[in-house]
């Protein structure tokens, strides 16, 4: 949903009023007619900014700023996102006028949200709600609210992109204004998993919508109640409803949001076991995948496509989607986990910046109590001393503060926030150096890859609470089995990975058998819960795969895939020679 949120969203609410000019009222009222065609009428809108621009000399410096941020405008929303981007840039360093820097600001966080540069537009994000109280527009504060909302889902801040969602639909709205605000609120709380805790307010969204005459808002709105209705079972009324509405959503041609139809499509079929509409519905979702970017709903479509040629025992099939699934799903996670880095950073900045502020305050102050000391008695020079000795305690508070600033958002960065082990990019960074270092020093090394069997069953029946809880267990118990110097870190969904510096073959085999037991003997009954929780493992060693990482990676997903085939809960090794082995660890 959100490569075309934050332009559609931005084309429809970019309507703050500038206050009347005082001069030149032929020019204003050419300046009003441009504000209000220019989303619905480009060519109307592009021939008014020539008439503006032969007739500039007769405005203020007021209506020159509105004149500069609609040149600005034009530019981005033609595409132009960096000449736009620049213009806005400009206006907002030079003009006086809170309003005309806050709309300016505006553009600029869209702009970059669009073009995936999340740093800068969380930057400006901060220097535009600097702004809002200065902002008595309600439409421009609604917009101003709308673009933080935006790039708050962006960097997966949800629990900001709600509470921008909730002051604009608090703040009197009109009808189009509450549609897309509802929309931004919806997004929130998919992002959060509280989506189902609002299932009244999912239906008030799509009677707003269709009041509103906006037929993407209301079928995006329609998607997340099916979902909501396939998490509580009731998959066959889910799949009726949207499809009753799939021409309609068709005929909207917004390939984000018939993907992310078609892709709910295809797993409420998968789950009611319709192999094959899944299969159909997945790979339409997949057709329109230039107009998705990397999003959840991809990645699912893929991961049908590998269920469903699983379930009809094709494994030259089920190899090839899983390869592609891998992919999606790594892409996704990449670009989540960027995401999540430019807001870390952009936060360690602002508060870096606000802490040197305040260091040079007191700088100031210092400074102040110098001069007025140069004149006193000793008794003065004792207490200056003093005042620098605060001061040096002072500067180094505020640098030890940094770098513990710094080494927390290192550890963000590298941790997977729900199990506290490494995240994928941190995991593959740590095994690539422990594979350099054991090639230097002619160690073996193992590599253990497991994946949870029939995880998105155990989500569906009991919750994505309990599939959290589930996974939180899994890490826990694995990180029990591990010995002080191994490596375990979560690769991506239910799919985790331990490197075993110093192992040959058959010991990694043995800590996968003892990882597989501990997991088996996971007690659930804390959950309110009676299930079972299983992995299949596959195991590569460095002595018949060498110490490449992608390689041994590749080798242990291989062992993987057959540990699934084979009937899962079981370990797998790679390479014909590894059977005797792999039929003695199964024991």
């Amino acid at each position: 949903m959100r490569h075309w949120f934050a332009a559609a969203l931005a084309a429809a609410m970019l309507f703050g009023a500038s206050p009347r000019a005082t001069a030149s009222p032929a020019f204003e009222a050419m300046l009003r007619q441009a504000e209000a065609v220019r989303s619905a009428d480009p060519q109307q809108f592009n021939a008014l900014l020539g008439e503006l621009n032969a007739s500039v000399g007769s405005a203020s410096q007021r209506q020159r700023d509105e004149l500069a941020y609609l040149k600005a405008y034009q530019l981005s929303y033609s595409g132009r996102f960096d000449l736009g981007i620049e213009a806005a840039r400009e206006l907002f360093d030079r003009s006086e006028d809170a309003s005309v820097r806050f709309r300016a600001a505006a553009l600029m966080v869209n702009s970059l949200a669009v073009t995936r540069d999340f740093a800068q537009g969380v930057r400006y994000m901060n220097e535009m709600l600097a702004l809002i109280d200065q902002i008595e527009d309600p439409e421009l504060r609604h917009h101003g609210w709308a673009a933080a909302g935006t790039i708050s889902n962006f960097v997966g801040r949800h629990e900001d992109g709600q509470r921008f969602a909730e002051l604009m639909l608090a703040d009197q709205p009109n009808p189009r204004t509450a549609c897309f605000a509802g929309a931004l609120l919806l997004e929130s709380l998919f992002g959060q998993r509280k989506l189902a805790d609002r299932p009244d307010f999912m239906a008030g969204q799509i009677d707003r919508c269709i009041a509103a005459g906006e037929p993407v808002m209301t079928n995006y709105a329609r998607a997340y109640q099916a979902r909501v209705m396939s998490w509580h079972g009731d998959r066959n009324e889910a799949a009726a409803l949207l499809l009753r509405h799939l021409p309609e959503i068709e005929a909207t041609r917004y390939p984000s949001l018939i993907g992310f139809v078609y892709s709910t499509l295809a797993e409420i079929a998968f789950s009611g076991g319709d192999y094959a509409q899944a299969d159909n519905f997945a790979r339409r979702s997949i057709a329109q995948a230039s107009g998705m970017g990397n999003s959840a709903a991809l990645v699912a479509a893929h991961r049908v496509l590998y269920e469903v040629a699983l379930q009809r025992g094709d494994n030259a099939a089920a190899l090839a989607h899983h390869i592609n699934f891998a992919a999606a799903d790594k892409a996704y996670l990449d670009e989540v986990s960027a995401r999540a880095l430019a807001y870390q950073q952009v936060m360690a900045e602002t508060r870096e910046k606000e802490q040197a502020i305040e260091l040079l305050n007191r700088e100031n102050q210092l400074l102040q109590l110098r001069e007025q000391a140069s004149s006193l008695s000793a008794r003065n020079n004792q207490l200056l001393l003093a005042l620098l000795a605060v001061m040096l305690g002072a500067l180094g508070v505020w640098t030890w503060r940094t770098r513990r600033s710094q080494q927390l958002f290192r550890r963000l960065a590298e941790t997977d926030a729900l199990t506290g082990i490494p995240n994928r990019l941190s995991f593959s960074r740590r095994a690539e150096e422990a594979l350099t270092l054991s090639q230097r020093n002619q160690e073996e090394v193992g590599l253990v890859m497991f994946d949870l069997d029939e995880f998105k069953s155990i989500n569906d029946r009991f919750g994505h609470a309990t599939g959290d809880w589930v996974l939180r267990e899994v890490a826990r118990a694995c990180s029990e089995v591990c010995r002080r110097h191994d490596i375990l870190g979560r690769l991506g969904g239910e799919e985790f990975a331990f490197l075993l510096v110093g192992c040959d073959l058959a010991s990694s085999v043995a800590l996968a058998q003892a990882c597989r037991k501990r997991i088996a003997a996971i007690d659930t009954s804390g959950t309110g819960q009676a299930f079972t929780v299983t992995a299949s493992f596959g195991v590569a060693g460095t002595r018949a795969c060498g110490h490449d990482f992608l390689t041994l990676l590749s080798r242990a997903d291989d062992a993987l895939y057959q540990a699934k085939h084979a009937g899962r809960d079981r370990v797998r090794t790679h390479g014909a020679g590894d059977l005797a082995l792999d039929a003695a660890a199964t024991n």
